[in-house]
């Protein structure tokens, strides 16, 4: 078996509203994430196993950084907040699913839950 990394790529969410301060339960977690569920069974029958995933929050909570050159990879670093205004999609979650070869994981990711696209690449083995 090969590992593939499954990126969910779409339109940014509103992740804060399922977080339990915000009152979200596991049952609005599971009506709404469902089709995830659903996944794992098709990974299954397509003779797969996910190995790991989650989504990620908004990217509110993250940003992009260019590191700086040799010796000050911090110091000179360009930091910007947030998703890149020109874009219109961001990594909303993964998957890592270990597939039979390359065939399985085109099919696998025909199937991720998304409105946008999915990238799907290879894990390198470094182990």
């Amino acid at each position: 078996m090969t590992t593939y990394a499954y990126f969910i790529h779409e339109g940014d969410w509103d992740s804060d509203a399922y977080l339990p301060e915000e009152g979200a339960t596991r049952d609005s977690l599971d009506a709404d994430f469902g089709e995830h569920a659903a996944f794992a069974q098709v990974v299954e029958r397509l003779g797969g196993t996910i190995v790991g995933g989650e989504a990620l929050q908004s990217h509110r909570y993250g940003g992009f950084v260019r590191p700086g050159g040799e010796g000050r990879r911090e110091e000179d670093a360009v930091f910007t907040d947030g998703a890149n205004p020109e874009l219109t999609e961001v990594v909303s979650g993964f998957y890592l699913v270990e597939a039979a070869d390359d065939d399985a994981a085109r099919r696998i990711a025909a199937h991720v839950p998304t409105a946008g696209r999915i990238e799907w690449r290879r894990v390198f083995p470094m182990g």
